[in-house]
This record gives structure tokens, C-alpha cells and sequence, in this order.
């Protein structure tokens, strides 16, 4: 099992008063069949000083064994012992101040108070809110100790008990521990209260797989029991991953701490905040509590993601999940080092061990759920304003963009639509002609989505508003702790709040998106305002005034209390508190969500949610919020949409020029050029600000801006193929470049370029006036997509120009990428030729592949109703070979090849056995171009060129 318990020996000299004290506690104890030997190692140093030392143990020893009689006086025995305990010897407490592991994180204590605690009290020059802190636990500081490993049905298992209780109220004495050896590269942990069952997580993560026998792990645990803590190794190296001894752990009802090491300051995730790539170690502390708040520094999110990856160095990474969904604070500090706090549930962690990043990506989501499958249409342009006031207004913006000739998909409309602002409504007099729009759009070739809050307007007169009525009567809503329907405020006044752990909301949900739909035949959902937001705190009524609404600790967050702009805490749904089951609202609503899609509809849904916990991906896309039109957020919006990647929900953007605040047009066509590459793509504006539509630019600016539309349109089929392999194998679309190029340390934290998989990479201008940007090329080949000049790069940073209608993206050797010529939507575009871009690796080599199906049907890829196509060029040849073929590219023609790096004019072309006369050559960037083509993309063809 690779799984050892140290126990410390330690030799004492043991005088005939200390003999006659151990054996009266050891008589004591055994009479009521309660050893106390766990308890005696805790106090043998001061068995050895004499004099005063000597009487503390004494005392201590008889309180250890009354303790042990009468487990009753375990608390008056701590307020005795904190009163009268002498501060730690000075020589414990000199650690460096980045080695403090805080010993008051609960609560601010005084020196007094501190050192009751057993804790070291060292006040530092510096007196910051974000430094070091002055009271701190000394080494060995006692915790719990444990008994014997023994098999269990999934691994090993062990009894913790804490015979000393800690200073946290309503402390947990006795825990089981399992520790579960499921894959080579995946180790999982819990922490649990074996006597009172507490609220778990109810997420459908993959089954517990126990380690095939005689299988070879990555990593060995060493479990050291007293006090107790578990240290991770790599095997590879003896990297210690993480070290649990380096500060106690903590198990109280409302308080759960656990402390690690880290091998590096490398680290990245535990979202969603407003943060770079890698996070600052500098005692920085964040707050997992999912909260309606535009993106801003210092300030908890709409998500929470409780997952962190730690890039090791030499190309290694290991990854941490605590499966908690309880309000938490993560606290950094540069030891390097990390503690979780989370305010209930259990602990409950996945380690995994790559051994490289993107692995320990795949191992993540094997966890929480691979990604699911977007329709096709998904990837294309939508639009999107608060301030589109009627249909007429609707579709004249639809028409205005096709008419200027920019690709557009999906049309939406954010609450405008809605009769008095209540979802499952239309208003009759400023879109009473919304069904027919709709159709309209779809004649069009196009797609339209729009808003669907969870909060049901519970105003209306009885009988006017279904949706309440029915919901009311079926007992579907979030209950306060009076039995009845809490009633919070949202846009359309007193709104109570649908409880999706409840099966029976779940068919109520349904069929009130089938009824809509029956009238308007949407494409998909927009969920928003579900973390769950509410105008009020708590409720209309207020919350009552209990420790779930103010627990003893409170993780920093905006507002300070946990009800703040949400629900009270004490609001019971089906399957548990608010107060445990708050950070998964979004997640669960999106799972409805989807199922009522999947039946009403009967292809694949689309979803997009603001609030989000591990397996969103599964369901749903996201949006990284109420950004605002500037070029900071900008700038952020790359790690954003990076780490989401991580989190397991690779189809996301940011709102395309901003949503609150007026853009500028330089600002915007930068935001389109941008956006052309994030995985969803939407320009959202709010209804105050001034129109951002493309088509509202001078002509410059719409130049710019279609031509970053276009250039997306074109690569849809490699974002599509991209999508294939995220939902089949968890593979990034949008890819950090740490995760492609781990061993290269240039790449470790950059987060102002990103790639596509492992082909594309995409440099965008984040700075206002910029014409020209540095761009980091890690070591091999790249060819500018544009014209294919190649860069033969060491790993080095060249300065490209940027003009304002240019984003640089460069296509890397040995790669092979499929495209399509675009059109104005996704449909049409999918009967356009599609065109090859070969760029060759130095050693004249290149592959690529090509997902292709209907793009809308369910479950093909797991049906096998699908086209796979493979292209290798190699020795100046280029086969297409088709794999598997289902008639989706029945009909489909490839139109022309670019072949980059070619390092001579060749002297003529073949495919098959036909030479070609259509093809040119430019001998200042080795580019050669085949055009005119026609060749059936299902059918295998061999090109080849002589030099």
C-alpha cells in the first residue's frame, strides 16, 4: 500500500515519583478500559525537569486520568489548563516569520489568550493585515493521535482522537480516517466524524477504483500518528507534495482546518477570484463562496473551485481537490505553504500526481466529470444587450449585423422579454411577437437564447403566475425554518427560490421550460443570478438569529455575513441546510436545467451559468461575469478563461467589450480580436452604457472587427475538434502554456498568451495605444497563420507588430490544422470547402486530425456516429486518412492546402495520380499553396510535391 506509521520513540529516565504517577494514571484508566498511553507522550518532556515541571505533570497526569473517568470535565479541564498553562519555551517559538502557521485564525486572541492556547505569542515589527502573524503554533503542537491502520473496504483506515480538546467550540474528539490508494497517479483522503454523520458533498464524482494489485503509484504516504498528519512523496524523486505535520489539524463542527507545505510558490486555481495565472504567496487569503460580485480584486466570486495545481519544476505538477462545498478560506503564505478552513462538511481530499500538468488536468476531471459536447452552433458569434427594449429592436440588430456583414449565430435578449420582469413570460405589448422571431431566426440560419433567473416572482394574484402557483402547491421552493417559502428580492420583486435537490422541482422545472418552449422555441438557457443573489439580506422577513447565520468564524468575503446579497443560511432545501448546500445552487439549477433541455428538446442543450462548482463543465458553459469596459479587465480575462480550463468548463469567455461602463472603440475591436479566441464568444453590453454592436464602429474598426470574426469562423473546425477531445480525454481547448511546455520555465507564468491546444497560439494586444506587443515563443518553429513566415525560436521573446487590425497567432511546426471557408453563420459555413494549414517541423513532419458530426446530435462520439479523419505530411507528402467515417462528410469537398516551411520552389504537385497545375510558391516565407481543389474530405487522398 506504500503506506508506513512512524511512531516516536522517546527515552526517558523515569524516577521513582514519576513511576508511581504513570502507574496510578495507568490503574485509574485501565478501570474503566481506557488507556491513557496516547496521552502520556504529550507531557514526557516535563516528566524529566523536576521541581515545578514536575508538579505540572503531576497535575496534568491526574486531570489526564479524572478526563479519561468523567468526560464531562474535558471543558472545565481546558478553561483550567488555558488559565494556568506557561507559555511554550522561548526556543520553540523561534521560527522564521514566513514558517508561522496562525494559531488565531479563528478570531483575533490577546497574548494572554494565545498562549492559553499553548500557542507562541511573538509580535513582528511590521504589524500588517496580510503579514505574518503574532500568534502562532509551536512545533509538535499537540493534536490528534492515531491508532492502528487496518484494511477497509476501499484502502486503510484509522481512529484519530484528541484527548485534549481544542480552544474551538463544539470540538470532534474521535475521527475516522481512510486513506484509499485508487490510481497511479490518484490518492484519496478523508477526514470524518465516524458518530454523528455530517453533510458530504452530493456530487456525482467517479467511483472509488482501488489500485489494481501489483500496480506501480506514483507517490508514497507516510502517516505520522502523533500528533497526527500524513506526508505525500513523489517516488520518482522523494519530493514531499504535501506535509500535514507542519500545523495541527482542526475538526470542529463549524471549523475544519488542515495545513500542507508546498514544493513550490507555483501555484495556481482555487477560483473564482481576480487573479494572474499563478496566485501571490504573499499571506494572501481567499474566499471560496459564491456571491454575485463583478470582477474585482480582493473579492470572493461567483464560483467556487477548491482545486489547486502546483507546478513543481522539471516539467512536474501534482494537483489538490477538497471536495467541501461549505463557505471557505484558503490562506497562502510563502513558506511556501497552504491551510484550508472550511466551516463544515468533512475533509475530503483527492491528491493527483500527473506526473505532468495537463495530467494531473485529466486526473481532475476524471473526478468531477469530463466536459460535455457543445453544439456546433455554440462556437460561432452571439450577441447579447440589457437594453434591447422590443422584438422590433431585436431583430433590427440582427439585421444591421448581417447586412454589415459580420458572422452572427445566436441572438439574445437578456430580462427585457419578460412580462414584468418574470421568467416563463413574455410581454404581450413589447414582444408579443416573440415566437414568431424566433421562428424567423431560425429560418435565418440562426439561434436565439435568453435569460431564465431561478427566482420566481411570488407576488402576482393567486392565479395569474402558474409558475408560483404550481410550484407552491408541489412545495418546490427553498423553505425557511418555519416550514414556509423563504421570500428574498430579485428583479421582479418578493421572489422565492426553486430548490433544485428536490426531484420534485426538478419536474416542475421541466415542464415549465416545456410549456415556454412550446410557445417560444428557444435554443438554449441563459441561468443568471444563481449563486443565488438576492437584493435582501437573508430574506424579506430577515433570518433568525442562529449559529448557521453567524457561525463562530466567517471567512473574509464582500459584505462579512454569509446571507449577505443571498438566502439565509437556516433555509432548509431537500437534502440539507442553505448553509452546506449554498456553493452548489448554480450547479445543481444547471443540471436541471440540462435534463429539462435534453427532454424538451431532444439535442444537445446549451446552458450558460454565472455561478459554478466542480462538474459545471458537464452541463453548462460560463461567463466570467459584470466585467467592466476597460483594459485591465481585459488584460485579466486571459488567466480567467485559463483557469476555468483547469476547473473542467473549457467553454468560456468574457463579455466581448465589456459589460458595464462605455468602451472605446480601440478597446473593443482589441476586446473582438481577443474574444475571436475565447472558446465562447459573446458581446454583452448593459443597458446604461452606450451600443458596442460591431456595426456601430468606423469603418476601420469594422474591418478590424470582422476580420477577427471571420478568421474565427474559418477555425472552427479545429475549436470544434479541440471540444471533441476535451469531452473524450479532458484535454484543454484554451491552454495555459505551462500545461504544453512544463519543462520550459519561460512558460510558468505567463497568462498573457494562450494557446489551442497544443497547435495555436494566440498573442493578443492588451494595452492601450500598442502597435507592437513582445510574445514568448517557446523552443521550436512557428509560423505566422496569417502568411507563414516562420520564427525558429529558442525559447526567446520577439517584438511583433500589431497594428490595430492584426492579432498575431502562430501555427506550430509539426502540427496540421483543418478549416472551413466562413460564412455568416455556423450552418452555411459547414457546407463551405474545407482547407488544410500543414505546418511543417524542421525535420519536415506534421499530423493533425479532424472531429466532424452532425453537431447537434446527443451522445455521438459514445455512439460512434461520427467522422474521424488523420492527416500526416512527412518526406514532401500529405495523407489524409480517414479513420472512421459515419456519411457526416458526405458531400463536403477539400478546397485548398498551405503547406508551410517547404524549403524549396517545388517543381510540381500530385494528389493521387493526378498532377496539378494550381499551385504557387513564395520563397520569402516557403509557403506552398494548393488551391482549387476538390477532393471528397471522406474519401483518403495522397499529395505530394517534388523539389
Amino acid at each position: 500500500m506504500g503506506v508506513s506509521a512512524h511512531t516516536p520513540v522517546v527515552c526517558l529516565t523515569l524516577s521513582v515519583v514519576t513511576i508511581a504517577l504513570f502507574a496510578y494514571v495507568l490503574c485509574v484508566c485501565m478501570s474503566d478500559n481506557k488507556p491513557t498511553v496516547t496521552r502520556i507522550t504529550a507531557l514526557e518532556l516535563e516528566l524529566n525537569l523536576g521541581g515545578d515541571s514536575l508538579k505540572r505533570a503531576r497535575r496534568n497526569l491526574r486531570t489526564v486520568a479524572d478526563e479519561q473517568r468523567y468526560p464531562f470535565l474535558s471543558e472545565r479541564k481546558l478553561k483550567r489548563s488555558q488559565a494556568s498553562r506557561s507559555a511554550p519555551r522561548e526556543e520553540l517559538c523561534q521560527l522564521a516569520p514566513e514558517e508561522r502557521f496562525d494559531c488565531a485564525r479563528d478570531r483575533s486572541v490577546s497574548r494572554s489568550e494565545c498562549e492559553a492556547r499553548g500557542c507562541c505569542y511573538v509580535p513582528l515589527r511590521d504589524n500588517l493585515s496580510n503579514g505574518p502573524p503574532w500568534c502562532f503554533y509551536p512545533p509538535s503542537y499537540p493534536g490528534y493521535k492515531m491508532g492502528p491502520l487496518s484494511p477497509s473496504p476501499r484502502g486503510q483506515a484509522a481512529t484519530l482522537t484528541r484527548p485534549t480538546p481544542s480552544y474551538l467550540p463544539r470540538d470532534i474528539s474521535t475521527l475516522r480516517l481512510e486513506v484509499m490508494e485508487e490510481l497511479e497517479g490518484r490518492l484519496h483522503i478523508t477526514l470524518k466524524d465516524p458518530a454523528h454523520p455530517r453533510y458530504e458533498v452530493p456530487l456525482s464524482v467517479a467511483q472509488p477504483m482501488k489500485s489494481p494489485d501489483g500496480q506501480e503509484t506514483l507517490y508514497s504516504i507516510e502517516i505520522h500518528p502523533d500528533p497526527f498528519g500524513f506526508i505525500v512523496r513523489r517516488k520518482s524523486n522523494g519530493r514531499v507534495l504535501m506535509n500535514t505535520t507542519v500545523a495541527p489539524l482542526l475538526f470542529a463542527d463549524q471549523y475544519l482546518q488542515l495545513s500542507t507545505s508546498l514544493p513550490s510558490s507555483l501555484l495556481s486555481g482555487l477560483g473564482e477570484h481576480y487573479t494572474p495565472i499563478t496566485l501571490d504567496l504573499n499571506w494572501t487569503s481567499l474566499t471560496l463562496w459564491n456571491q454575485d460580485m463583478a470582477p474585482h480584486s480582493d473579492a470572493n466570486l461567483y464560483g467556487s473551485h477548491p482545486f489547486y495545481l502546483v507546478q513543481e519544476g522539471e516539467g512536474q505538477a501534482h494537483g489538490v481537490f477538497l471536495l467541501n462545498s461549505n463557505a471557505m478560506e484558503v490562506v497562502l503564505q510563502p513558506t511556501p505553504a497552504l491551510t484550508w478552513v472550511s466551516i463544515g462538511g468533512v475533509l475530503d481530499l483527492y491528491v493527483f500526481l500527473g506526473p505532468d500538468p495537463q495530467s494531473v488536468v485529466q486526473q481532475y476531471h476524471q473526478v468531477i466529470g469530463y466536459p460535455m459536447m457543445p453544439p456546433y452552433w455554440s462556437l460561432g458569434f452571439h450577441l447579447c444587450r440589457w437594453g434591447y427594449p422590443t422584438t422590433n429592436a431585436t431583430r433590427a440588430v440582427a439585421q444591421r449585423m448581417h447586412d454589415a456583414h459580420f458572422p452572427l449565430d445566436v441572438q439574445w435578449n437578456d430580462l427585457d422579454y419578460a412580462d414584468k420582469r418574470r421568467v416563463f413570460t413574455f410581454d404581450p405589448q413589447r414582444f408579443g411577437d416573440l415566437p414568431e422571431m424566433v421562428k424567423h431566426f431560425h429560418q435565418e440560419g440562426m439561434k436565439y437564447v435568453l435569460i431564465l433567473d431561478p427566482g420566481i416572482s411570488s407576488s402576482s394574484p393567486p392565479g395569474s403566475y402558474r409558475p408560483f402557483d404550481e410550484g407552491l402547491r408541489r412545495g418546490v421552493f427553498i423553505r425557511n425554518t418555519t416550514g414556509q417559502p423563504l421570500i428574498g428580492k430579485v428583479w421582479p420583486g418578493p421572489t422565492a427560490f426553486p430548490d433544485f435537490t428536490n426531484p420534485e422541482t426538478q419536474r416542475w422545472w421541466q415542464e415549465n421550460i416545456q410549456d415556454f418552449h412550446s410557445k417560444v422555441p428557444v435554443d438554449g438557457l441563459w441561468i443568471d443570478m444563481n449563486e443565488p443573489a438576492s437584493f435582501v439580506q437573508g430574506s424579506l422577513e430577515g433570518c433568525p438569529d442562529t449559529a448557521l447565520e453567524s457561525p463562530p468564524y466567517v471567512p473574509g468575503m464582500i459584505g462579512g455575513h454569509l446571507n449577505s446579497g443571498t438566502l439565509c443560511m437556516s433555509s432548509q432545501q431537500n437534502i440539507s441546510s442553505h448553509y452546506n448546500l449554498h456553493n452548489l445552487y448554480g450547479l445543481t439549477e444547471a443540471s436541471a436545467t440540462y435534463s429539462a433541455l435534453l427532454k424538451v428538446r431532444g439535442s444537445r442543450p446549451f446552458i450558460l451559468s454565472r455561478s459554478s462548482f466542480p462538474g459545471l463543465g458537464r452541463y453548462s458553459a460560463h461567463w466570467t461575469g459584470d466585467v467592466r469596459s476597460d483594459w485591465e479587465q481585459l488584460r485579466y480575462s486571459v488567466p480567467a478563461v485559463l483557469l476555468f480550463g483547469l476547473y473542467g468548463v473549457p467553454l468560456v469567455g468574457a463579455d466581448v467589450c465589456g459589460f458595464e461602463g462605455d468602451t472605446s472603440e480601440e478597446l473593443c475591436v482589441r476586446w473582438m480580436q481577443l474574444g475571436a479566441f475565447y472558446p465562447f464568444m459573446r458581446n454583452h453590453n448593459d443597458r446604461s452604457n452606450k451600443p458596442q454592436e460591431p456595426y456601430v464602429f468606423g469603418e476601420r474598426a469594422q474591418d478590424a472587427m470582422r476580420s477577427a470574426l471571420t478568421l474565427r469562423y474559418s477555425l472552427l473546425p479545429l475549436l470544434y475538434t479541440l471540444f471533441h477531445q476535451s469531452h473524450s480525454s479532458a484535454r484543454t481547448v484554451a491552454r495555459a502554456l505551462f500545461l504544453e511546455f512544463p519543462s520550459d520555465p519561460n512558460c510558468q507564468t505567463v497568462d498573457r498568451q494562450f494557446l489551442w491546444g497544443r497547435s495555436l497560439l494566440i498573442s493578443p494586444v492588451l494595452e492601450q495605444g500598442s502597435v507592437e506587443l513582445a510574445a514568448y515563443l517557446p523552443p521550436g518553429t512557428w509560423y505566422s497563420l496569417h502568411d507563414g513566415q516562420p520564427f525558429h525560436s529558442k525559447g526567446q521573446y520577439l517584438l511583433l507588430p500589431a497594428p490595430l487590425d492584426t492579432i498575431n497567432v502562430h501555427l506550430r511546426g509539426g502540427h496540421i490544422i483543418p478549416q472551413q471557408e466562413p460564412a455568416l453563420t455556423t450552418p452555411a459555413s459547414r457546407t463551405n470547402p474545407f482547407l488544410l494549414t500543414v505546418a511543417l517541423s524542421t525535420g519536415g513532419w506534421a499530423r493533425g486530425e479532424l472531429f466532424w458530426d452532425d453537431g447537434d446530435s446527443l451522445d455521438t462520439f459514445e455512439r460512434g456516429d461520427y467522422s474521424f479523419l488523420m492527416f500526416i505530411a512527412g518526406e514532401s507528402m500529405l495523407v489524409s486518412q480517414p479513420l472512421k467515417t459515419n456519411g457526416a462528410l458526405d458531400g463536403l469537398v477539400l478546397g485548398g492546402v498551405r503547406v508551410f516551411g517547404v524549403p524549396s520552389p517545388p517543381l510540381e504537385v500530385w494528389v493521387n495520380s493526378e498532377r496539378l497545375e494550381d499551385f504557387s510558391y513564395r520563397s520569402d516565407t516557403q509557403v506552398l499553396t494548393i488551391a482549387n481543389l476538390a477532393l471528397p474530405m471522406a474519401e483518403s487522398f495522397t499529395m505530394r510535391w517534388r523539389l
